[in-house]
Parts: C-alpha cells; sequence; structure tokens
C-alpha cells in the first residue's frame, strides 16, 4: 500500500498532504478523550505491532506494494484519533529511516493508510457493535470483519487517487482490479490477525480494549439495575 515518490502528481500529492495534515490535527484533539495512563502504553505497542507486520510486503506491481495494515486493530484497542496518530508515526519512521514510501507520498500513504483504512475499519466497527448483542466477546467478530472491510476500501482509495492524478499510463480498472483483488486476499489475513489479537486482550483485560469500553458499561449498568432491584 506504501505509494512511492512520483507515482502520483503534484497536485494530487499536495491535496492528500493537506487532507493528512488536517486529519492528524483533528486526531490529536480526539486522542486526548481517548487515552489514559492505563491506555497509553497499549498505544506505544500498537504502534510497534503495526510497524512490524508492514514490514511484510507483497509485490503487486508498477511500483506499489500491498502488506497488513492493521488500522481497523489500532481503532479497536485505543480509539480511531489515537489510532491515526500511530499509523502515521510508523509511516513517518518508515518512509525517513528506511525509504519505504515516498517523502513526497508521505501524505497521501497517511491517508489511506491513517485515515481511510483507520475510519473506516472504526465505523463498520461500531456498526456491527451496534448489531450484535452488547457483550464483550461480540467485540471480537466485529473488529476482524471491520479489518477486512478496511483493507480493499483503503486500496480502492488509492485506485480513485491514481485515476486522478496517475503519473504512470496504466487504466483505472487495471489499477483498480490489482489493488483491490491482491488487497482483498491480505483483509483476510488481517481479519483473522485482528481477531485472534483482540480476543486474546479481551479475554484477559477487556478494559484496555477501546472498542469494548460500551459493553462493560452496559454489563456494569446491567448488574448495578439487578442489585438494586
Amino acid at each position: 500500500m506504501h505509494v512511492p515518490d512520483g507515482f502520483l502528481d503534484a497536485p494530487t500529492s499536495i491535496g492528500t498532504a493537506v487532507v493528512a495534515a488536517g486529519g492528524v490535527a483533528l486526531a490529536l484533539r480526539g486522542a486526548r478523550r481517548e487515552l489514559d495512563d492505563r491506555t497509553a502504553p497499549l498505544a506505544g505497542l500498537v504502534a510497534l505491532f503495526v510497524f512490524s507486520t508492514q514490514m511484510l510486503n507483497f509485490p503487486i506491481g508498477a511500483g506499489t506494494s500491498g502488506h497488513l495494515l492493521g488500522g481497523a486493530l489500532a481503532a479497536v484497542l485505543v480509539g480511531p484519533c489515537t489510532a491515526t496518530l500511530s499509523i502515521t508515526v510508523v509511516l513517518l519512521v518508515q518512509a525517513t529511516l528506511m525509504a519505504d514510501g515516498g517523502i513526497t507520498a508521505l501524505g497521501t500513504n497517511i491517508t489511506l493508510m491513517g485515515l481511510v483504512g483507520v475510519w473506516t475499519g472504526w465505523l463498520v466497527f461500531v456498526g456491527l457493535r451496534r448489531a450484535l448483542p452488547s457483550r464483550p466477546a461480540m467485540v471480537v467478530p466485529a473488529a476482524a470483519l471491520a479489518a477486512l472491510v478496511s483493507v480493499p476500501t483503503a486500496a480502492f482509495a488509492f485506485s480513485l487517487l491514481f485515476a486522478v492524478g496517475g503519473t504512470v499510463d496504466v487504466p483505472f480498472s487495471t489499477v483498480a482490479a490489482a489493488m483491490v483483488g491482491v488487497h482483498s486476499l491480505i483483509g483476510i489475513g488481517e481479519a483473522v490477525i485482528t481477531g485472534l489479537a483482540v480476543a486474546s486482550i479481551v479475554a484477559v483485560r477487556p478494559d484496555l480494549v477501546h472498542g469494548a469500553r460500551p459493553s462493560l458499561e452496559n454489563r456494569t449498568l446491567t448488574i448495578r439495575e439487578g442489585a438494586s432491584a
């Protein structure tokens, strides 16, 4: 998913940089509501885990690659705003120290993975959480399905950007088919990893999982109402 330098023209790269800067600025404000003394260390661990998984790249063609994104997992564990910041830090380190993703394409990569990937996963997760029974265990399938959807969605978003400002003469249909096809398969693997990671934490410390908090609050309220009755 890392876009290299020169793959999109200057206006498109500048546009995505503006979007990324705005998204990160809003995430900085939102992260204050998500983080506390218990969850702040988890945010660092999430960033490290995402960094590690993103190092496994699968070539797609024309200089692009596919890999696990980790956006949905990060959003469920630490909240979408903190997840956006975590992904942004990972992308900054990869671009500046490891030449993974172009410097001029940093805004594009943050937009695709830190915004589209994270927030698509979070919105799908919230929708599924509301539809499923309000129990902490239901966070696991909701997170897995959110991861499954978020990866090809981010890939399709890249295809749209390429159609607007791609510098390589490749038809949109070809790019979309390659990106969405490969990332749909990657999404299956990401769904499995996300489900396993969330399940392991929910089983031990559900209070540390941001996405499980509403379920825990409902369970506490039910217990209190039963005790008062």
